[in-house]
């Protein structure tokens, strides 16, 4: 058996995720607290009660970074290891995490740096997100080309097949999707998200993230870790913070990270994270593999199971 820990992204967030963790694990209990002393103030107290403080981005990110780590450091107690590692955009730094590449009470800081830059980037409201469903990617693409006449738009987040994530200015993703349901896509959904992530428009937030990372001690891997820049397993540790810096303004390869960890012989794979959106895009990408959720007390429970067997 191979495993694959995954690690979610921004926009599953829940108003209280982790409080069970925190209740029952010391190893929980010590992530959040951790994470309060490194930020200067109770990241706990916003994900457990603060919905309107959460869903604010430079609040979002370290909150999902603090209960995913909360939720593997309870995974490892049990003994439970990982043979790769990757994570959905800000999971990514979760993954980096868990490979011990950056000490989590710096990463918790640097995510929290990032949201406010990537919040800084473009002003509320100007731009957005939008999942289109059930057309082909080059559909897709030919729609954000098309409607990028009167914007910025374009294909970032590479979900599943069938599942891509277009993002930028409002006008011009809004225009994207008209063209995608005219080409017969089955769905657009807007995302609850404050801005057009990995577009060209967060170019001022990758130069600021830059800067951070170059101060940050970066550790050799110890899980094999993959790249959402590049779909591939990171080869030297030198290239991780250019690949981070990267990811903010470039498209998230998540169909071609799932597919190539299929490549590589992994057949379990465990999301960790508030959400369970990575399950449904494994399940979409590969077939015959194991897909486990570790989110809350009762799906970790149903996770330490079907592991024992």
């Amino acid at each position: 058996m191979k495993t694959a820990f995954l690690f979610s992204g921004q926009g599953d967030q829940t108003v209280g995720m982790g409080k069970d963790f925190y209740e029952n694990f010391e190893c929980a209990e010590k992530v959040f607290n951790e994470a309060d002393e490194a930020l200067g103030f109770s990241i706990r107290d916003i994900a457990f009660n603060n919905k309107e403080e959460l869903d604010k981005t430079e609040n979002t990110q370290p909150a999902i970074l603090t209960m995913s780590i909360a939720a593997l450091r309870i995974l490892e107690e049990k003994g439970i290891k990982a043979d790769y590692v990757a994570g959905l955009s800000l999971g990514e730094y979760s993954a980096l995490v868990a490979s011990g590449v950056f000490d989590f009470k710096e990463a918790v800081q640097l995510v929290t740096k990032r949201g406010k830059f990537m919040a800084e980037a473009v002003p509320n409201g100007v731009g957005g997100m939008c999942a289109i469903l059930g057309l082909e990617d080059s559909e897709v693409e030919a729609a954000c080309e098309e409607a990028s006449s009167i914007g910025c738009v374009s294909a970032v987040n590479y979900n599943a097949p069938g599942q891509l994530v277009i993002s930028g200015e409002n006008a011009a993703v809004d225009k994207a999707a008209e063209i995608c349901k005219e080409k017969g896509a089955k769905m657009t959904v807007k995302l609850t998200v404050s801005g057009p992530f990995h577009t060209k428009l967060l170019k001022p937030a990758s130069d600021k993230l830059g800067v951070e990372l170059a101060k940050m001690q970066v550790n050799e891997m110890n899980i094999p870790v993959v790249s959402n820049v590049t779909g591939n397993i990171i080869e030297n540790k030198e290239d991780i913070v250019p690949l981070l810096t990267k990811q903010v303004m470039n498209p998230v390869k998540w169909k071609q990270s799932i597919e190539l960890l299929g490549e590589l012989g992994v057949d379990t794979f465990i999301e960790i994270g508030p959400g369970r959106s990575l399950s449904g895009f494994v399940k979409r990408i590969l077939k015959n593999v194991t897909i486990i959720n570790v989110k809350d007390m009762k799906s970790l429970e149903n996770a330490l199971k079907k592991l024992e067997k």
